[in-house]
């Protein structure tokens, strides 16, 4: 369930962003079509003016004003668009450096054997701090107490009598225990391999080994993997 959510998530906003862009392609598309039917109303005006009685030199020059001001904003659109797809590869060529790395985020973790790295955040008046491990349909797992600090801990994928789970994404949190009750319950930030980069109308987004995908911007940290440093 959690991945599907974090998967969701930024789903949406690739949705979200390809409807935009598909806005502006579309905007772009009618004052296009409008800057040419402002042409064709000028040349039919100029065409068909009563010689005896010429349009205004006045109204002509508004009428001229005009027509540049919707061939600035065409190529102003126009322009707007090719930065955007520049941005983009060159957003896409600096992320492709990250595949390899592992990047911490909120996005579940995929277990398949090896310990998953947890990042807690505890509150600085808790005293003590449990990990509740959640399986994708959000059913608790496991719940283990670990040092009420920011150092980095792992998880072996055992649940609390100690047998080895499925292999499969797992979210966790942390519960700050203050005068023997839970005082906050906060997301637990994990590591993940990043697998590839991709870039979706506009929205880069990592694939992280297993298959879930985060947005760039929600990545918080990276790193090599363990067993390589």
């Amino acid at each position: 369930m959690t991945d599907s959510i974090t998967s969701a998530a930024a789903a949406q906003q690739v949705s979200n962003t390809g409807a935009n862009v598909a806005a502006s392609a579309k905007a772009g598309a009618i004052l296009s079509s409008d800057f040419q039917t402002f042409l064709n109303m000028m040349a039919t005006q100029l065409t068909n003016q009563d010689p005896l009685d010429p349009v205004d030199a006045d109204d002509f020059a508004v009428q001229l004003a005009t027509f540049s001001g919707v061939e600035q904003q065409v190529l102003t659109n126009q322009l707007l668009e090719s930065l955007h797809g520049q941005m983009a590869i060159s957003s896409l060529a600096q992320t492709s450096g990250w595949v390899g790395m592992e990047a911490r985020s909120l996005a579940p973790a995929y277990w398949e054997g090896d310990a998953v790295t947890l990042s807690p955040n505890p509150l600085a008046a808790a005293e003590a701090a449990f990990v509740v491990v959640r399986n994708e349909s959000g059913t608790q797992m496991a719940r283990f107490e670990v040092p009420v600090s920011a150092d980095p801990v792992t998880w072996d994928g055992t649940d609390d009598s100690g047998a080895v789970l499925p292999y499969g994404y797992y979210s966790f949190e942390l519960e700050n225990i203050i005068d023997d009750a839970v005082a906050a319950t906060d997301r637990m930030e994990t590591y993940g391999l990043i697998t590839e980069s991709q870039s979706q109308n506009g929205t880069l987004l990592l694939v992280l080994k297993g298959g879930g995908r985060i947005l760039m911007e929600d990545v918080t940290g990276l790193r090599r993997p363990v067993d390589t440093v």
